[in-house]
């Protein structure tokens, strides 16, 4: 019976509402990088700007993240079963790494392409039209990080953030790209289209650096910001029978936060006394952070007369 009820446990949903929002955010970056793709390809058919390109072959390489991100989030969001007993948390910083790897491909790419429109610099064509898709990726593109941002502050996804990071990226990129297409058209300046293209590579690789930072930080079990752990020491010490802590471990996987601790507690009180002080410090921490597992060690300790 106590093994059907902890089998019966694990094989329940832990989604909930957050799961719901990090479900809609992937669905929202795969139709706005397919939109992206479309509108870019034809702006650089139209204009031959190997800038244009450059966010082109960003968008397609958003896409791919961004349908990796909505597999990984589904996976991060199974409830724990008997092989994971801890859930598929980790399953978010995978995608993140990928990610990075697919960016810094894209990075390279493009300081090529560029290397060779700056030996070999070329006319830009319909520059009207390839402002205006610009502007309107840039609009696409700041409606969508507006939603994923708040569904980071709501979830906290490492793979939604990394999603998100590219697609600030792209906001930069773009208005970059329509500076190039000013500059090149009205100033006569060919090079400033390659020259550009340089800078988005950069930023592609300091973006990819970011999320390398932020996945192995989950991967490799990081403790909680300094913040959180002394408010998680705050509360357990607010905690009446409680008379010290130690050996506080805290480490972070999807949308789980794992908690782990040594309580000393009065040698000399019941076990019902002590368990049920242990209950009280796991329910304070719950509340705190909702999304939290808690393990609880209670130590005797003996008071001097």
């Amino acid at each position: 019976m106590a093994t059907e009820k902890i089998d019966e446990d694990l094989s329940s949903s832990t989604g909930g509402e957050n799961g719901k929002l990090m479900r809609t955010a992937t669905y929202a970056s795969v139709t706005v990088a397919i939109i992206l793709i479309v509108i870019k390809l034809a702006a650089y058919l139209a204009t031959n700007s190997v800038a244009i390109l450059s966010t082109l072959v960003d968008s397609i390489l958003d896409a791919l993240a961004s349908l990796i991100n909505l597999f990984a989030v589904r996976q991060a969001l199974v409830p724990a079963d008997r092989d994971h007993r801890f859930g598929h948390g980790k399953a978010e910083a995978l995608a993140g790494l990928f990610q990075s790897a697919v960016i810094l491909g894209s990075a390279v790419f493009l300081v090529f392409q560029a290397a060779e429109r700056l030996l070999n610099p070329k006319p830009i064509h319909s520059m009207p039209l390839g402002i205006s898709v610009m502007v309107v990726s840039i609009i696409l593109t700041l409606l969508l990080v507006s939603y994923q941002r708040y569904v980071i502050r709501k979830t906290r996804s490492v793979a939604i953030s990394a999603d998100s990071l590219h697609y600030v990226g792209d906001l930069l990129i773009n208005g970059s790209v329509i500076i190039a297409l000013l500059l090149g058209a009205y100033f006569g300046w060919p090079y400033a289209d390659g020259l550009f293209a340089v800078g988005i590579a950069l930023f592609l690789m300091m973006s990819s650096w970011k999320i390398i930072r932020v996945s192995l930080a989950d991967l490799m079990d990081e403790e909680l910001g300094d913040d959180e752990r002394q408010k998680i020491l705050d509360l357990v010490e607010e905690q009446p029978g409680v008379l010290g802590v130690h050996d506080l471990r805290t480490r972070r996987s999807g949308q789980q936060v794992f908690i782990q601790m040594h309580i000393d507690m009065d040698g000399t009180m019941s076990l019902r006394e002590a368990h049920d002080i242990s209950d009280a410090v796991e329910m304070r921490l719950m509340e705190a952070f909702p999304e939290a597992e808690a393990i609880v060690h209670q130590d005797p300790i003996h008071r001097k007369a």
